[in-house]
């Protein structure tokens, strides 16, 4: 019997391993198979390398951490600040996710400080919606994929949004058993360290990401460490009940009481 598939769909190398990276390591535990996808090559990562060097450097270390994490790694498709939602990227996620035919996507929060951020969560909810779709052509051509997927928003960097409003989840997981693999994952994007510290001001990225999952903890009024997920519109994706995420995780997931 092959085993469900979950796909997380972020913007940046890293971004997986901030925000998301503990839930796919509970779903791995249970059993289901994991696979990362960056959209972008992280190429303006960098205050002293060239572009291309900064492609080579981080899709070494987007590989790296896909590897720990125990994922199957799949290369994105722009640079930074080039996300766009364009036919041609839905093309080229639509296709992915026919092939990887995941029962749960996990993507960024649709509100974050960042443009990349939202616009990848945009691209992804489409591309998962018209996945069986037998008149979109995707790129490369992919046959459709049907049954039921359930699309998960990830909390945004920060925890609030663009106009810093704090952003509630709808549901926790606890990853405390799993942060110190999913610290190792985050360690493996090297090149950031420097990066992150001049650009936007987190002395520590592996810090910064503690103590994120301590403050989401903490929300959660149960678990020492978490990350927070709220689930899209059913609508066109899955039944209406559809939360494989509380079905595979059972005691580590918890929905939020104060969520609406």
């Amino acid at each position: 019997m092959t085993a469900p598939a979950a796909l997380a769909i972020a913007a940046h190398p890293d971004d997986i391993e901030f925000m998301m990276a503990g839930t796919l390591l509970r779903l791995r535990a249970a059993g289901w198979a994991i696979h990362c996808c960056n959209v972008s090559s992280g190429s303006c990562g960098s205050m002293t390398m060239s572009a291309a060097e900064t492609r080579r450097v981080r899709r070494r270390e987007a590989q790296g951490a896909a590897r720990r994490l125990g994922a199957v790694w799949h290369a994105g498709f722009a640079d930074d600040l080039e996300i766009v939602y364009s036919p041609d990227l839905l093309r080229r996620i639509g296709a992915l996710v026919r092939e990887v035919r995941p029962a749960i996507v996990l993507t960024h929060s649709p509100e974050d400080y960042m443009e990349d951020h939202m616009i990848t969560a945009r691209l992804a909810v489409t591309a998962t919606f018209a996945r069986g779709m037998p008149n979109f052509r995707t790129q490369p051509r992919r046959p459709t994929a049907g049954g039921d997927t359930t699309v998960y928003h990830a909390l945004p960097h920060g925890l609030k949004d663009g106009l810093g409003r704090t952003v509630k989840p709808e549901a926790f997981v606890d990853v405390t058993a799993v942060q110190a693999e999913k610290r190792a994952a985050l360690a493996a994007h090297a090149s950031q360290h420097a990066w992150l510290d001049e650009t936007q001001g987190m002395s520590s990225y592996l810090e910064a990401m503690e103590t994120t999952a301590r403050a989401v903890g903490r929300q959660s009024g149960k678990f020492r460490l978490a990350e927070g997920w709220r689930r899209h519109n059913p609508l066109g994706f899955c039944t209406e009940t559809a939360d494989p995420l509380r079905e595979a995780l059972g005691k580590y997931w918890r929905r939020n009481p104060r969520y609406r």
